[in-house]
């Protein structure tokens, strides 16, 4: 009998850290496409959860984790079934296929879709209950492996912030960011993206103007001098701003 196996988006093997996923109800000679869930207390997927999920690798603690809080594996898609190859028939009809070969279980279900008409309303839901948003799919779309496809686009429900600017790295792009708690300005993360050329250079002039201290790797700035307005998807458990983009400076 043929061994399941389970392989990130980069092809790298992590059958052995989700046991739970060994005994999935699938018929051999497939292969399916789709996301591993943790839950929050809320249900809402933690994606700092399953991230810590793959990098236990003392298989005991693998195996409590399996059994005390097992991942869910949310299925959308079918690349090949029963050693056929199914990535060419159309995204319609492999979802069809999918209804077929995949049961709704505890620790397996297909990813719901909605037609087109009501994806305003879908999205809307998304950013109400602090979702990270949608994926839209041409219905006709095949699967292209390797490869992003301009037939699936995803919309992100962004938050927006206003932050202050608290410093940079040195070697690699990355501005420190903070925010007002407390009385005083905090650290909150990483700001890697976003910002233009022009924008760049006039943020490194005015920071030598205001700089405090550095290091050999950083240069910090008075922390309650510069601020710029953010979007980013949300918050770590440690109160971190989860990928912020820059979007312009606030005067």
């Amino acid at each position: 009998m043929e061994s399941k196996r389970i392989y990130t988006r980069h092809n790298n093997d992590v059958s052995s850290r989700f046991p739970e996923l060994m005994e999935l109800p699938v018929p051999e000679g497939t292969v399916l496409d789709g996301e591993l869930i943790l839950t929050d207390d809320k249900g809402r997927p933690d994606f700092e959860k399953v991230m810590a999920r793959f990098s236990v690798t003392n298989q005991t603690r693998v195996e409590q984790l399996a059994v005390a809080e097992p991942v869910h594996f949310c299925v959308f898609d079918i690349l090949r079934y029963k050693g056929k190859d199914v990535t060419n028939l159309p995204l319609l009809e492999r979802k069809a296929l999918l209804e077929k070969v995949v049961p709704d279980g505890s620790i397996i279900s297909k990813v719901k879709y909605m037609d087109g008409q009501y994806g305003e309303q879908l999205f809307q839901l998304c950013k109400e209950q602090n979702l990270e948003g949608v994926v839209m799919k041409r219905k006709d779309s095949r699967y292209e492996i390797d490869t992003r496809s301009w037939s699936w686009k995803k919309v992100i429900a962004y938050k927006k912030a206003e932050v202050y600017l608290m410093g940079y790295r040195k070697k690699e792009m990355g501005w420190f960011i903070g925010q007002e708690k407390g009385g005083k300005v905090v650290p909150a993360g990483v700001l890697e993206f976003g910002p233009s050329m022009d924008e760049r250079k006039a943020f490194y002039q005015i920071s030598k103007q205001i700089k405090v201290s550095e290091t050999k790797d950083a240069v910090y700035i008075e922390p309650n001098r510069l601020k710029c307005e953010i979007k980013f998807r949300g918050y770590t458990s440690n109160g971190h701003i989860r990928i912020p983009v820059f979007e312009r400076f606030v005067v």
